[in-house]
């Protein structure tokens, strides 16, 4: 039986169809999820994309955060499904309370858009068992508010807990606090981070196909439930 991983689509999401497509690259079946319905629709992963949801109008995430289908999927990661965000998604899930910390403006005010080389620090989260501990990936970065910030606090725990599961490699594009680029949830079933892996799924089209060790990353998790 075909894994099933939603993807979901809020107004202002521009990144649902290269999601989707990452999911079928990497061998599951994509499904379509509306932010308007309470509905995930028997899924055993979910993805929230990039863009800008309900057009940022408020603050990065804030008001996907109350979209019904977000309710399903607070109540599915607290169950131990994998959710990933991905750009405006992490940001969603901060805001949701499903990772910790926020994502601000960059440093220097500037929207970026460039390829950025990330380094795997934790190879265990349902999203990163595929990588090697230790190895760079090279992924698309384009964000205006990808600044991770959290107290030190929070930030001594994150590395204390091995759960920085993606780190600026060579330079710190955004000013990150630690370079964070990617950071999991306790359990490690709920991974965020800023650079987009749907981009970078064939050479042809992205800097490497890099990002699809997240995609069957999470078909390993959805086979081997935690």
């Amino acid at each position: 039986m075909s894994a099933r991983i939603g993807v979901i689509t809020f107004p202002g999401t521009l990144d649902d169809v290269d999601a989707s497509r990452a999911v079928r690259l990497a061998g599951a079946e994509a499904v379509d999820l509306w932010h308007g319905d309470a509905d995930l629709k028997g899924v055993d992963a979910v993805v929230v994309p990039g863009g800008f949801s309900y057009g940022d109008y408020l603050r990065a995430g804030a008001i996907a955060r109350f979209a019904p289908v977000m309710g399903e999927v607070v109540a599915a990661a607290a169950k131990g499904m994998p959710v990933l965000g991905i750009c405006n998604g992490f940001q969603v899930l901060c805001e949701a309370g499903l990772l910790p910390g926020a994502l601000t403006r960059n440093e220097g005010l500037h929207f970026i858009c460039r390829d950025q080389w990330l380094r795997v620090e934790n190879a265990g989260s349902a999203w990163s068992t595929r990588y090697d501990e230790g190895a760079e990936i090279l992924i698309p970065l384009k964000s205006g508010e990808g600044r991770y910030v959290a107290d030190e606090h929070t930030l001594d725990e994150l590395e204390g807990e091995g759960r920085v599961v993606f780190r600026y490699a060579g330079d710190n594009p955004n000013g990150s606090m630690r370079s964070i680029a990617g950071i999991s949830s306790d359990n490690g079933r709920v991974v965020g981070l800023m650079p987009h892996p749907e981009h970078a799924t064939e050479p042809l089209t992205g800097p490497s196909d890099d990002g699809l060790g997240l995609f069957y990353s999470a078909l390993d998790a959805i086979l081997t439930p935690a």
